[in-house]
C-alpha cells in the first residue's frame, strides 16, 4: 500500500468512524492518563501541546491500547523504539522521544510475572504514543518551523494529521518506510544525512587534538610543528587521499599536505593559498561534534521548506555566498557566487517569496537612510557629487531637479524627505544592468553589480541587505527559459541598450533566502561556513530548551528590517 506524506492524511476517510465509542466517562487508566495532558513517566512530561491529537488517537478504539497485544509490545512498536532511541541518525536529540527509557519500560511488559498490569500497559501505550507523534512532527516540519517559507504555515493544522499518520504505523509492516514518507522529499537532505552519519563516525574515531597555534602563517614548504596531527586529521576528514604517501616524523610541510590543505580550504569557504594561518587553524581545531551541530541545524532547516513547488526555486544560501537555480528534481542547474547584506546592521533577511518580473538598465531609488547616512555627507563635501555618479534628484512624482550642483535649499529638501535622489541606469548604476524583484515586506532583490572585484572575496558580506549576483545573464537566461522571445541575444542586447524595460514573467518563480553553514554537495563533498550573522547559535539555544520547544517562531536576527540596495 502506498503511504501517503503528513500533510496528505488530512484528505484520508476519518478511521475513527464506524469504530467503538468513547465511553461516557473514563474508567480505563489509559483513557484517565490521556486527558490530563501531563505525564510524569515522560522525559518531557507536559504534553497539553499535543492532547487534542493523542485524545482523538485513542477514542476511535475506545482507549484500547495501540502498541501492546496479548501483554506484548508489538513488532510496530519495537520498531518505533528502536528509531526513537536512534534519532540522533535524524539529527535529533533521542531523549525529547525518551531514548534512554525504552529498554526500562519493555522490560516491565516482559518481567516474567505473566501479563504485565494494565496500569503498566497504559502507561507504556500513552508514552509510546505520545513520543511517536513528537517525534513525527518534528522529523516532518522540524522543532522550532518560524513558516518563513511558506505562504500559509499553520502548526497546529498540521499537527492534526498526527492521529492518522500514528494509526498508520500501528498497522504497517514497515515502520521506517511510512515515517520516510514525511521527511523532506529532498536529495540535500538525504546527503545531509549521510554527511551525518559519516562525521558521528568520525567524531567517535578522532582524538580531539588540536594543532599548534603558531605565530606567523605556515608557508608551503616550512616547518610545522603539527604536520603529525595534520596529516592524521586531514586524512580522517577525506582531504588527504588515503593513498598519498607523507614522510613519517617529518615537521616539513610541503605537499601532498599543501595539496590537502587547499582542498579544506575550499570546503570551508576559505581563500585557498594553502597556508596555515589564524583562519584556517581556527577552522582546523573546530571540533567534529560542532560540525555535527552544523550539519544538525541544516537538517532542521530543511524541514521548514515546503516538499512541493508550483516550479523549480531560486535558491540562496547566505553564509555560503552562493545562488543556486534547481531543476524539476531539484538539481543544480545553474549557480553563482553572490554578495549578501553586511553581519553588523544590514543582514539579509531570511525568507520566501516569488519572482514576478526583472527589470532591464533600472534606476536605483536611494532608500532614505541610506541617503541621509552615507550621500547627502558627501553631497555636502563636494557639491557636484550627483554628476560624477549618475544620479540626479526628483520628486515625489520622479520629475528630475537636477542633475548637476545641489544648492542649500535643495539639500534642505532632501533632508526633510520632500525630494530623493536616485541613479541613472547604465554599467555604474549600483544594481548593475539588471534587477530580479520578487516583492516583500523586506524590500530585498536580486541584482547585477559594477563592483565585480567582490566576488573574488572568499567572504562576501558587503550590501545593505539586497543581493549582488556574480552572473546576471545567466540568471535572466535561466529566468526567462520559458519565454521563447527572449533568447540569449536579446538579453544581451537590451542589457547594453539605452531603455529601461520590465519583463514580466509568464508564471512566479519561488525564490527561498535561506541560511545554511553546512552543505553537502552532489558528490557527497561537505561544506562549512561561517556563522556570520549568528542564527545557528540562536537556532542552537533555542533547541537546546526544553521539550516541546514552546517557540516555533522566527529565529533571532531572521526577520529584521533594514534600508536595502
Amino acid at each position: 500500500m502506498r503511504i501517503l506524506p503528513l500533510m496528505m492524511l488530512m484528505a484520508l476517510p476519518d478511521w475513527s468512524l464506524n469504530q467503538r465509542p468513547l465511553p461516557s466517562e473514563c474508567v480505563s487508566t489509559l483513557c484517565r492518563l490521556a486527558g490530563t495532558g501531563q505525564f510524569a513517566e515522560l522525559r518531557w512530561p507536559d504534553f497539553s501541546d499535543c492532547k487534542p491529537q493523542v485524545k482523538d488517537f485513542y477514542e476511535g478504539s475506545g482507549y484500547a491500547p495501540a502498541w501492546v497485544r496479548n501483554g506484548a509490545a508489538t513488532s510496530q512498536a519495537e520498531a518505533l523504539i528502536a528509531v526513537l532511541k536512534g534519532a540522533e541518525a535524524e539529527g535529533l536529540n533521542p531523549e525529547n522521544y525518551d531514548g534512554p527509557y525504552w529498554a526500562g519500560r519493555l522490560a516491565k511488559l516482559t518481567d516474567g510475572r505473566g501479563r504485565p498490569a494494565e496500569a503498566d500497559v497504559a502507561r507504556f501505550d500513552l508514552a509510546l504514543t505520545i513520543s511517536v507523534m513528537r517525534y513525527a512532527s518534528d522529523l516532518h516540519f522540524g522543532q522550532a518551523n518560524p513558516g518563513l517559507f511558506h505562504s500559509h504555515f499553520d502548526v497546529e493544522r498540521e499537527k492534526r494529521d498526527l492521529p492518522g499518520l500514528a494509526q498508520e504505523l500501528t498497522k504497517t509492516a514497515d515502520v521506517a518506510a511510512v515515517l520516510r514518507e514525511i521527511e523532506p522529499p529532498f536529495e540535500g537532505y538525504r546527503r545531509t544525512q549521510k554527511a551525518l552519519q559519516m562525521y558521528l563516525a568520525m567524531a567517535r574515531e578522532d582524538s580531539g587534538e588540536s594543532l599548534p597555534v603558531t605565530a606567523k602563517p605556515v608557508e608551503p614548504g616550512g616547518s610545522y610543528p603539527g604536520t603529525a596531527r595534520l596529516c592524521s586529521l586531514l586524512r580522517l576528514l577525506g582531504d588527504l587521499p588515503t593513498d598519498s604517501v607523507v614522510a613519517p616524523a617529518s615537521d616539513t610541510y610541503e605537499k601532498p599536505l599543501v595539496d590537502a590543505m587547499k582542498h579544506f580550504q575550499a570546503r570551508h569557504g576559505l581563500d585557498t593559498d594553502g597556508r596555515i594561518g589564524t583562519a584556517t587553524l581556527v577552522q582546523l581545531n573546530t571540533p567534529l561534534t560542532q560540525r555535527i551541530n552544523q550539519l544538525k541545524l541544516t537538517l532542521e532547516r530543511w524541514r521548514w521548506v515546503p516538499h512541493q513547488f508550483s516550479r523549480p526555486p531560486v535558491v540562496v544560501n547566505i553564509p555560503e555566498f552562493r545562488l543556486r537555480g534547481l531543476s524539476d528534481t531539484y538539481s543544480t542547474e545553474i549557480e553563482m557566487k553572490v554578495v549578501v547584506g553586511k553581519a553588523y546592521r544590514h543582514q539579509t533577511p531570511v525568507f520566501s517569496s516569488d519572482m514576478k518580473f526583472i527589470v532591464f538598465r533600472p534606476y536605483w531609488n536611494v532608500p532614505r537612510s541610506i541617503l541621509l547616512a552615507e550621500v547627502l555627507p558627501k553631497l555636502r563635501r563636494d557639491r557636484s557629487y550627483l554628476a560624477k555618479n549618475g544620479y540626479e534628484i526628483v520628486t515625489s512624482q520622479g520629475s528630475v531637479v537636477t542633475n548637476g550642483a545641489v544648492d542649500e535649499p535643495a539639500l534642505a529638501q532632501l533632508r526633510s524627505g520632500l525630494l530623493s535622489i536616485r541613479q541613472v541606469p547604465g554599467p555604474k548604476n549600483s544594481l548593475g544592468l539588471i534587477k530580479f524583484l520578487f516583492p516583500n515586506e523586506y524590500n530585498v532583490y536580486l541584482h547585477a553589480t559594477p563592483a565585480t572585484e567582490l566576488f573574488s572575496k572568499s567572504r562576501r558580506d558587503f550590501s545593505h541587505g539586497c543581493i549582488r549576483i556574480e552572473r546576471p545573464e545567466l540568471l535572466a537566461e535561466w529566468v526567462l527559459k520559458d519565454h521563447k522571445d527572449w533568447p540569449k541575444e536579446r538579453i544581451t542586447e537590451v542589457m547594453k541598450g539605452s531603455k529601461t524595460l520590465q519583463v514580466n514573467l509568464s508564471s512566479t518563480i519561488p525564490v527561498l533566502i535561506i541560511y545554511a553553514t553546512a552543505v553537502v554537495l552532489g558528490n557527497g563533498e561537505v561544506h562549512f561556513f561561517e556563522d556570520i550573522y549568528g542564527h545557528d547559535a540562536s537556532l542552537e539555544r533555542l533547541l537546546a530548551k526544553r521539550y516541546p520547544c514552546s517557540a516555533r517562531q522566527p529565529t533571532s536576527g531572521a526577520r529584521g528590517l533594514h534600508p536595502r540596495e
